[in-house]
């Protein structure tokens, strides 16, 4: 198991068939989306497509609600990656939902938190990149998979007691039908309570030979995970982060992480590169995240990496693609 580049996500291996089964064309969801029909194709996505492909099938279900509820009760446990079909065989659901926590960093955009208080447990989800919130439908249906493997495990119906959402999230009636409880919105949090006696429940589903197996592997991915978050990847991050406001620069970057500039050189230079070159890398990796977008002008492209001047950016992207910016756009979307 190889760990997921941090700039991009992988859909679950079923995630089309699943879309099939509930009615709905891959094409159609990439063409509602605004990306070429290629992305149905791809391994992994950017941050953007991704949630460009949520917001697409939300669109399509006419609304966050009916998405959730099908995709969830539809998607069947053995199409999941390693890290999530390990669940499935815990021992019980404290145990299911604390290998979920452990290995949610495998699977991204969100992050995952459980707190045992009293007769409750709270499972509270955000984004991993907080300035980058994706569409409440993603939300709502990590929410409804979690419910789902506790049904599915103990072979119990189980229900929340409360699930509160930060933004509308369209027919509430449905979702309270589904979860089995009120559902709040507007609360600021994303957050589903569950009855804590639930999670002593054991699951039928328990494979201790199986997750004998997938325990070190997935183990290994996440000590992989870790270590290739470097410091290089997380100053890149930080450009990205700074680059429509102008040029990075270097004393700001080293005071958001609480070193000098010469440590800041001093941390990239043991990396093999420099302050100028992860600039260059990050205006790059953007650009081409930019230029995905069909609704965005290449003029406008340019402004958001930090270029002023749209000739100026034309020579830089032709030395990093080869090609023009429109030329490079046109052969994403099978136009010539």
């Amino acid at each position: 198991m190889k760990s997921q580049n941090l700039d991009r996500i992988k859909f679950p291996p079923g995630f089309w068939a699943g879309m099939h089964r509930l009615g709905i064309a891959a094409q159609d969801v990439a063409r509602t989306a605004g990306l070429p029909v290629t992305v149905i194709t791809e391994s992994a996505v950017t941050r953007a497509q991704y949630f460009a492909i949520w917001q697409a099938y939300s669109e399509l279900k006419n609304g966050p609600a009916v998405g959730i509820i099908q995709l969830a009760t539809a998607f069947e446990a053995a199409k999941y990656p390693p890290s999530v079909l390990a669940t499935y065989h815990a021992r019980d659901y404290r145990e299911a939902l604390n290998r979920m926590t452990r290995y949610k960093p495998l699977c991204p955009p969100e992050c995952l938190h459980i707190i045992e208080d009293g007769e409750h447990c709270m499972i509270e989800l955000d984004w991993l990149e907080p300035g980058q919130p994706g569409p409440q439908i993603l939300i709502g249906i990590t929410l409804a998979f979690l419910l789902e493997l506790g049904r599915r495990g103990t072979g119990h119906p189980l229900t929340a007691k409360l699930v509160e959402f930060s933004d509308d999230m369209g027919d509430i009636r449905a979702l309270e039908a589904y979860f089995g409880c009120p559902i709040r919105v507007g609360a600021g949090v994303n957050r589903m309570t569950l009855q804590r006696k639930d999670l002593d429940l054991p699951f039928v589903t328990y494979n201790e030979e199986l997750l004998e197996l997938l325990t070190p592997a997935l183990d290994r991915t996440l000590a992989e995970h870790r270590r290739s978050r470097s410091f290089t990847e997380t100053v890149i991050r930080m450009m990205k982060r700074s680059l429509t406001g102008g040029r990075p620069d270097i004393r700001v970057i080293a005071k958001e992480l609480n070193m000098s500039e010469r440590t800041l050189q001093r941390r990239l230079a043991e990396e093999n590169t420099n302050f100028k070159q992860l600039l260059v890398q990050a205006r790059h990796e953007q650009a081409r995240d930019y230029l995905a977008d069909p609704e965005l002008e290449i003029k406008e492209v340019a402004l958001l990496v930090g270029y002023e001047d749209q000739n100026s950016f034309y020579r830089a992207f032709r030395l990093w693609e080869g090609e023009t910016p429109l030329n490079w756009r046109n052969r994403q979307w099978g136009m010539y």
